[in-house]
């Protein structure tokens, strides 16, 4: 199965995984409130690879540097925080999309990269980083799936992030886009949707373009 396919690897069994994550994290969330750098260490190397992988999409050849702002950020705001888990989940990754808009403002300012701003990330075809979740240990295939996310309509291709890849719930996900959760439920079935139909998504898994038509 595909990352682009419904069943197992959709969206209901990414929450799946997500709920176990926040389980796993609860302890050292609190530890990190608290001022626990190890435990504030522990949430990184857990969330870190999720955050990359969207602000790959997001971002581009910045997304390592804007991570780095988004903990950093992070680490400073912690002390403030309240909720679980899956509230800290939803809390990072908006921080990492306010962080991933602020520098593709600034690049376009440059002129360096006009074309992957937020606005334009469904346009963007440049090469996609490593994506473990969505093809275990299949490198080559992650960057592939990966790219052809980054073919998406922007809000497709973001709601398609938050909740197959970063395993958000659909309330999770339209407070981080600042969308109603029916406008997530919708991005996301026509994103999936859309990449199983893609020819090149369609020769990956075996299928001819042209069979049905």
């Amino acid at each position: 199965m595909t990352p682009f396919t419904h069943g197992a690897s959709g969206p209901a069994a990414q929450a799946s995984g997500a709920d176990a994550l926040d389980a796993r994290l609860g302890a050292a969330l609190a530890g990190a409130v608290a001022g626990d750098a190890a435990a504030f260490a522990e949430l990184w190397r857990a969330l870190q690879p999720l955050v990359l992988r969207y602000l790959r999409v997001v971002c581009g050849d910045a997304a390592e540097d804007v991570a780095s702002e988004t903990w950093l950020q992070a680490s400073r705001d912690l002390s403030r925080f309240t909720g679980g888990t899956t509230a800290f989940r939803v809390w990072l990754f908006r921080i990492a999309r306010n962080r991933g808009i602020d520098e593709n403002r600034r690049a376009w300012r440059r002129r360096e990269e006009p074309h992957e701003t937020v606005h334009e990330v469904g346009e963007a075809t440049g090469e996609a980083a490593r994506d473990a979740a969505l093809d275990a240990g299949d490198r080559s295939g992650t960057e592939w799936a990966l790219r052809m996310i980054r073919t998406l309509p922007t809000e497709q291709a973001e709601a398609v992030m938050l909740r197959v890849v970063a395993g958000l719930d659909v309330a999770g996900a339209a407070h981080v886009l600042r969308k109603r959760p029916g406008a997530i439920r919708i991005a996301t079935m026509r994103g999936l949707r859309r990449l199983a139909e893609h020819p090149e998504v369609q020769a990956h898994r075996g299928t001819d373009p042209r069979e049905g038509s």
